[in-house]
């Protein structure tokens, strides 16, 4: 087993990636990591409390995107979802914004350019990041993608 799938075992970050991320989450709010390296927040839907979060965003024609390397059953989508889409990023400066939902059908390039930009999402997905389309398109209805929409 890899480190990074340790790490998430059972589809959940331990300790020491919950710590990780917390200080991931710290430098990329700080916007001293390059551009795509995000942090999120996120209203918890069950706490009411600000979740952060680290996450990796890739740019397709222009538009941006984030996706859950861990599928969708993780609590950062299903706070986005409860949250209406309404989330906060944060890379330097806080930036209020939509995520819409991308249909499974349109998913396949999307990943594959979230894939290329982030290596440690790789142990997570069953394929290869230069794997073709076609592959993509199977595994799309189990990694949702939002497109970020400014607000």
């Amino acid at each position: 087993m890899s480190l990074a799938r340790w790490l998430y075992r059972g589809g959940r970050p331990n300790r020491i990636a919950a710590a990780i991320n917390r200080f991931s989450a710290a430098i990329y709010g700080l916007g001293i990591a390059p551009n795509y390296l995000v942090t999120l927040e996120v209203v918890g839907r069950r706490s009411g409390r600000a979740i952060r979060l680290p996450l990796v965003m890739a740019v397709v024609d222009g538009e941006r995107y984030l996706a859950s390397m861990l599928g969708d059953d993780v609590d950062w989508v299903k706070n986005a979802r409860a949250a209406g889409g309404r989330v906060v990023l944060d890379h330097g400066r806080r930036e209020e914004v939509a995520l819409v939902e991308v249909a499974p059908e349109h998913r396949a390039p999307l990943l594959k350019a979230y894939l290329q930009r982030a290596p440690g999402a790789r142990p997570h997905v069953p394929i290869d990041k230069d794997a073709p389309l076609a592959e993509f398109e199977r595994i799309a209805t189990r990694f949702p993608v939002f497109r970020v929409v400014s607000s």
